[in-house]
């Protein structure tokens, strides 16, 4: 896991001598998680705190099997060498599962960032009912939760990447049109109660981004991603923006132009209709079945006119898409996620050209590719929960988590 920015304030936790407590508490897993094994004498050092107090946070941490003793440093210094602490094989884990358009996928990560099961299955479940998807895919849940902890591992909860609009601070996805899912409550389907999350796919792609995609990781981005739709988040200073009801980056419905064919949100002309999936494969003339991202790449590689051509249009409606974004927001970057990081050397050229065009500030925003590639949405939900244990492994030691079945 690449080290990050902690914040200044602790998480919401009030300033008394128990958050505070809580926060260092925070503070000394995030450091050793990071950068360990470490000694005790390492980590005061990196996040000023005296020895003895780290001292007694690595006792409490160890106690709730967060931590463990790995014997004492070669340090390679003069002096008397520490005993090493860092993250142990066993522990909790963070469970991350995808529904997408296409395929279901789950995946556990531990406190280190280490995959450590995953399993997947393809599916089409566009115009299928919530239930048998969700059933599928707790199906596959607890195929991962078995495997890891037959390895002594804990799972600490499970975040769902969609690929929808989610009411904030819900499990419930209002909008997916792809799915053809309206008002469903995955928190009704699923059995995991207080230890389950719910967002939008490419939320869970920036946050992967902001937490593992590069090193140093940008601090604000416009991250855009791709597969049947297009999604897109927003990070400002490290943080992502969401909107007053959770709905914020729905790029993918940006009228790019108006009078433009129908789209299933209801609108017309919407960027998905020039840059998704099925409107480049059909602007290139392909069946839109089977796997059509990883047809579309080889075709573009071996130097196919036609979807060359449906490639450059693509990347000329990101552009103009993504050029209103850009003169609202001022980002440093805009990050290509998902399917589109596979399409970049294609899609890049266009779009660049038409954020030359359309964007006011000279100073324009650096054009990356993620290399996270599809597996984004997936590694950010399972490094979301992962976030949640070293943001206030308090928390998870009250909790007694007993897991998810």
């Amino acid at each position: 896991m690449n080290p990050s920015p902690l914040p200044d304030a602790p998480w919401g936790l009030p300033h008394t001598q128990q958050g505070m407590r809580r926060r260092n508490l925070s503070l000394v897993l995030h450091a050793v998680a990071a950068e360990g094994p470490l000694s005790r004498a390492s980590v005061a050092g990196r996040i000023g705190l005296t020895r003895a107090a780290v001292s007694s946070l690595v006792d409490e941490l160890t106690h709730a099997g967060l931590l463990v003793e790995l014997g004492r440093e070669q340090s390679g210094t003069v002096g008397r060498p520490g005993s090493a602490i860092g993250i142990g094989d066993r522990g909790p884990v963070g469970i991350g599962a995808e529904v997408g358009v296409d395929h279901l996928s789950v995946a556990a990560v531990d406190l280190r960032g280490k995959v450590r099961a995953r399993a997947s299955a393809g599916a089409d479940n566009r115009g299928r009912p919530p239930e048998p998807v969700l059933k599928e895919l707790a199906g596959l849940v607890r195929e991962v939760t078995d495997a890891v902890r037959g390895e002594g591992l804990r799972p600490a909860g499970v975040a769902v990447a969609v690929p929808g609009l989610v009411a904030r601070d819900t499990h419930t996805v209002v909008r997916a049109p792809n799915l053809g899912w309206w008002d469903v409550d995955l928190g009704a389907c699923l059995p995991y109660g207080p230890r389950l999350t719910v967002d939008n796919e490419a939320n869970l792609g920036a946050l992967a981004e902001l937490w593992i995609g590069g090193d140093p990781a940008p601090r604000d981005f416009v991250h855009v991603s791709a597969e049947i739709g297009i999604g897109a988040a927003v990070v400002v200073d490290g943080r992502l923006l969401r909107g007053a009801h959770g709905y914020a980056g729905e790029l993918g419905h940006v009228p790019v132009r108006p009078e433009g064919p129908a789209c299933a949100c209801g609108g017309r002309g919407c960027l998905e209709q020039y840059a998704g999936e099925e409107a480049v494969l059909r602007a290139a003339g392909l069946s839109t079945t089977g796997r059509p991202i990883g047809l579309l790449a080889e075709r573009a590689a071996a130097g196919d006119r036609e979807v060359r051509r449906a490639l450059r249009g693509a990347g000329a409606a990101l552009g103009i898409a993504l050029a209103g974004a850009v003169n609202l927001l001022d980002p440093r970057a805009v990050v290509l996620g998902g399917a589109l990081s596979r399409l970049s050397p294609w899609l890049l050229p266009s779009l660049e050209r038409e954020l030359t065009r359309r964007t006011t500030d000279p100073a324009r925003p650096a054009l990356t590719v993620s290399r996270l590639g599809s597996d984004g949405p997936l590694l950010g939900a399972a490094h979301s929960v992962v976030r949640a244990v070293l943001d206030d492994p308090a928390a998870y030691a009250l909790g007694s988590p007993t897991g998810c079945q």
